[in-house]
């Protein structure tokens, strides 16, 4: 059974998907970009700001969910610049310290609302 999940701490979709979706213990989450959820703006101008804003926006979606960074089992991470790469690390290793997930990193040329950074994510209870 498939149950579309929205959290109102999370950005409103800004097209025709869903936050996330759940489909048995399995948890999808559409990718996320650096909108702060009250403004519906970009918040952030460099890529440790942005890292972070996607990130918390990730986490509001997740415990809506009753899941938590602890139950991600793979990210896509989809960078402006990879010359930005070292200094994501740095944001994402404080938000998964143990255990943390498989993970895709690419480069792309252009993101919505020119984002720095994209996240989407596979979630998992065992």
């Amino acid at each position: 059974m498939k149950e579309v999940i929205y959290s109102e701490k999370a950005p409103k979709p800004i097209g025709p998907y869903s936050q996330a979706v759940k489909v048995g213990d399995t948890l999808y989450i559409s990718g996320q970009i650096p909108i702060d959820p009250k403004t519906n703006e970009i918040v952030g101008k460099n890529i440790e700001e942005q890292t972070t804003r996607v990130l918390e926006n990730i986490k509001s979606v997740l415990e809506k969910s009753g899941y938590t960074l602890n139950d991600v089992v793979m990210t896509f991470v989809f960078l402006k610049d990879m010359k930005d790469f070292s200094k994501f690390n740095d944001i994402y290793s404080k938000y998964f310290t143990e255990k943390p997930p498989a993970r895709v990193t690419v480069e792309v040329s252009r993101l919505p609302r020119d984002a720095l950074i994209e996240i989407a994510l596979i979630a998992q209870k065992t």
